[in-house]
């Protein structure tokens, strides 16, 4: 949503650094409001095998990320995230899929987060990449992915939002040291709207989406996708 705000509203001068100050303000929103369940499981780690093995399991997850992103950085950041076209596409068809598995998902087997088989975080880690293409949902790939492997909306959210951490701050971190010169002055006004805008949509996400998906499932937002997915691809081959 934000990478196609930029694309309309002509922020073409701030290049990468708009992507990579996206991705500062949703990490920042997320450690802000699971502050007190992240001290939480840290400060039980130490002492606690299920926290230890939560981590675990977090960081694990977060393996394929690392490995594929490295590997396909250059292609994703000057190919993909330069095709609007692509992510209207994507956000139809993972709208799709989302209405989908709202119905047709297992009944769920796992109601806790933090009690995720190791093998079975694995696979949300490699479904996570799939996010990678520009329009994918990170937190829509994560949780379809937990949906499908026998989880509980509710923990699926929740893993999905803690797996979410470590990979934003590395895609972050790793693009800064890629493109350590894109922060320049002129376009610190642009800068500072990307940066806003993923705070505050991350923030409201968080705080309202494990409520809402334990309640009411997934539906609203696969035709939220659909519904701005279409709308991007009517405006494009408009000539907007």
């Amino acid at each position: 949503h934000l990478l196609l705000a930029g694309h309309f509203l002509g922020f073409h001068s701030a290049g990468r650094s708009f992507e990579v100050v996206i991705q500062l303000g949703a990490v920042l929103a997320i450690l802000t409001v699971y502050s007190a369940r992240l001290w939480a499981v840290f400060s039980a780690t130490p002492h606690d095998p299920q926290a230890r093995r939560f981590v675990w399991s977090v960081l694990l997850a977060f393996l394929p990320a690392v490995v594929i992103g490295v590997m396909a950085h250059e292609f994703i950041k000057t190919v993909l995230f330069e095709t609007p076209l692509l992510i209207a596409i994507m956000l139809v068809l993972g709208g799709v899929v989302l209405l989908v598995v709202d119905r047709i998902a297992p009944a769920p087997t796992y109601s806790d987060a933090t009690k995720f088989p190791l093998s079975m975080a694995f696979k949300i880690g490699v479904i996570q990449c799939l996010a990678m293409i520009p329009g994918t949902s990170r937190s829509g790939a994560t949780i379809v992915g937990a949906l499908l492997l026998g989880s509980s909306k509710r923990a699926a959210a929740e893993f999905s939002f803690f797996l979410s951490m470590p990979t934003m701050a590395g895609a972050f971190a790793y693009d800064i040291y890629k493109n350590r010169d894109v922060l320049d002055a002129s376009a610190m006004g642009e800068i500072a709207v990307g940066f806003t805008m993923a705070f505050i949509s991350a923030v409201i996400v968080v705080r309202w989406v494990l409520d809402y998906v334990s309640r009411y499932g997934y539906a609203l937002f696969g035709w939220w996708r659909i519904f701005v997915g279409g709308i991007v691809i009517v405006a494009l081959y408009a000539g907007l």
